[in-house]
This record gives C-alpha cells, sequence and structure tokens, in this order.
C-alpha cells in the first residue's frame, strides 16, 4: 500500500508501524505518482531497496506539525524562539510495542514537538552543567544566536512544501550545540526586568504577582514595549512611524574582544544600529546598543519580512534574527 500525503503534510513523513505492507510518499512525489497512474491503463511499480541512506541534503526540514509564528499573545516577541530534531526520533519505550507481556519494552520511533522539545531542553541542561552561573535567559540567547539557517547542502532551510522557511517557521534557527556552549556574547534578562514588560501587556497587578512571586503594583512601575525586553530577537509590529529600541551585549567569550555589524535590513526597512563597534576589556562586560527601524514603502497589511543583526569577531557570530510584520 502507498500512502500519499495530503497538501498540508508536505513533505513530512513518519516511520510509522503499520499492519501490512505499506509505505508513505510526500506530497509532490504523491502527485507525481497520480499522474503516472493517469497516464496509461497498465501502470506498473518495482520497490528497490537500497539501504539506509544517510545525511540527505535537505536536512533539517521543518516539519509540517511545527508550531509556526507569530505570538498572538505577545507579537512583540519573536515566536517560535528555535528548531530541533523531532521527527522519526529513535529513543527507548517503556511498553511493547507488540503489546506482549513476554518481551522487553525496547525501543520506538516516534515524532512531534514531545521529541523537539526533550532535545532542546537536554541542550539547556548541558549549557548549565558547563555553565552553572549562566541565567534562563543566557541559555536562551547562547541557544538562539548560534544557531543555523542553512540545510546539509547550504541552501536555506525549507519546510514541509519544500520552500524556504521562513523567520515564523524556524525563528533563530536550528540548534547548534557545540556553538551554543561558547557563544562570545549573550543577551541576558533579570527576573526584574521582566516586571515592566508583563505590565506593559496590560496584566492585572495580582497576575504579574503570581507569575514574579511578589506584590507588584503595575502603576509604579516603567512599562515598556514588548520589543523593548532585551531578548535575542526583534519582533516589528509596524504602522507608519519609526521604532527604536535598545539591547544589552554581554561578553562571555574572550577578553580583550571587539565586534562588529552585519546588518541585513528586511525589504521595506531601514536598520540603524548606533554603536556599530563594542570593546569588551574584560569577561562579564557589557555594552548596549540602540536600533532604528524605519519603514521604506506602505507594503501589503499583514504582509511580512524579514532580516538580521549579525555581531561578529573572527572567532565569534552572534545573530539576532528580525521580523516584520506591516499593519497598515
Amino acid at each position: 500500500m502507498i500512502l500519499l500525503n495530503t497538501k498540508d503534510l508536505g513533505d513530512t513523513t513518519f516511520d510509522d508501524p503499520h499492519v501490512l505492507p505499506a509505505l508513505q510518499i510526500g506530497y509532490a512525489d504523491g502527485l507525481k505518482i497520480i499522474a503516472y497512474l493517469n497516464s496509461t491503463l497498465n501502470p506498473t511499480a518495482t520497490l528497490s531497496f537500497k539501504g539506509t541512506v544517510i545525511g540527505g541534503g535537505r536536512a533539517p526540514v521543518v516539519a509540517a506539525f511545527s508550531s509556526r509564528g507569530p505570538s498572538k499573545e505577545s507579537p512583540g516577541i519573536l515566536k517560535p524562539d528555535i528548531i530541533g530534531p523531532g521527527v522519526n526520533i529513535l529513543a527507548a519505550w517503556p511498553v511493547s510495542l507488540e503489546n506482549k507481556t513476554d518481551t522487553k519494552p525496547a525501543f520506538n520511533i516516534i515524532s512531534g514537538t514531545s521529541m523537539s522539545c526533550p532535545h532542546l531542553s537536554g541542550v539547556a541542561a548541558l549549557l548549565k552543567s558547563v555553565h552553572p552561573d549562566w541565567s534562563p535567559a543566557v541559555i536562551k540567547s547562547a541557544i538562539m544566536t548560534t544557531a543555523y539557517q542553512v540545510n546539509l547542502k547550504g541552501n536555506p532551510i525549507e519546510d514541509e512544501q519544500l520552500q524556504p522557511a521562513t523567520v515564523f517557521d524556524i525563528g533563530s534557527g536550528h540548534v547548534n550545540p557545540s556553538r551554543a556552549d561558547d557563544p562570545g556574547l549573550v543577551y541576558d534578562i533579570l527576573p526584574d526586568d521582566y516586571i515592566p514588560y508583563l505590565c506593559g501587556l496590560n496584566y492585572t497587578n495580582q497576575q504579574v504577582g503570581i507569575i514574579v512571586g511578589r506584590n507588584v503594583d503595575c502603576s509604579k512601575e516603567k512599562s515598556i514595549p514588548e520589543a523593548q525586553l532585551n531578548y535575542p530577537s526583534f519582533s516589528i509590529i509596524f504602522g507608519s512611524t519609526p521604532q527604536t529600541y535598545t539591547r544589552t551585549l554581554t561578553n562571555v567569550g574572550k577578553p580583550d574582544s571587539s565586534y562588529d555589524v552585519e546588518i541585513v535590513s528586511p525589504d521595506g526597512v531601514i536598520v540603524k544600529v548606533e554603536p556599530k563597534k563594542h570593546v569588551f576589556p574584560k569577561l562579564g562586560d557589557k555594552s548596549s546598543y540602540s536600533v532604528t527601524f524605519t519603514r521604506t514603502n506602505k507594503g501589503a497589511i499583514n504582509s511580512t519580512t524579514q532580516g538580521f543583526i549579525r555581531w561578529y569577531t573572527a572567532d565569534y557570530s552572534v545573530r539576532s534574527p528580525i521580523a516584520v510584520v506591516f499593519k497598515d
């Protein structure tokens, strides 16, 4: 039996156990099979087993079930943050796949965000073990700013339709654990830094207090726009007015380091960064910069575009994606 994917599943296929001989075909290949069936009165097929193929050039590909952005609850924070392995993951399994009681459970292959989440959680745990002084925000920053955006062929990561994935598909990109261990610079966020952000989202004092674990009076706090949070990415919801935000970098790489900036502005937007160079004499030194986003064309309502800011030396690359939504 040949199972042909629907359009929404695209090229995402699963290694499911079937009760009869079967294989699953991606949507594009399925259309080719249907076209062939309709072209002849006597279609034939041959199965050729060539063993396991490792390192397909298109990997990694965003799965059809992968959560997409933008965030509805907080559109000024880019989501998703990151992507990780989540399709056809081989791992230990607690029960018999054959529903037998006389066999020991061993392994299973399953897919889902429940597979990618433990990959990222494991990376975070490894980073915390190597860097016990890193905060959760620093760990997230290290993971996001060192992610990669290309597949094994060196082309942009694709989605399940085999089209270039957008920033709302992959966020910062695919997790790269070895680079995350030594990110160079990080964007830290202290617990109290979230209070102006939460108050700016118009949460009640009680709701904010539950989140931060103490009493909070938002009328006495200086609320900030969502995009002002010291996050490792930018999500800009544009009307017609220019927007300026600040970020603070912390050096966790090498002392006596100097970083320059690369700017790839989203289409229809001018991105200005000041200053364009940061010098860090010591580990732990901090330095801030401002980013101004100016719209240069009208753009269709709810259309999107993307770019990035990258701080770099000969040894480090610290990349922050930019997502833009034109609202009017």
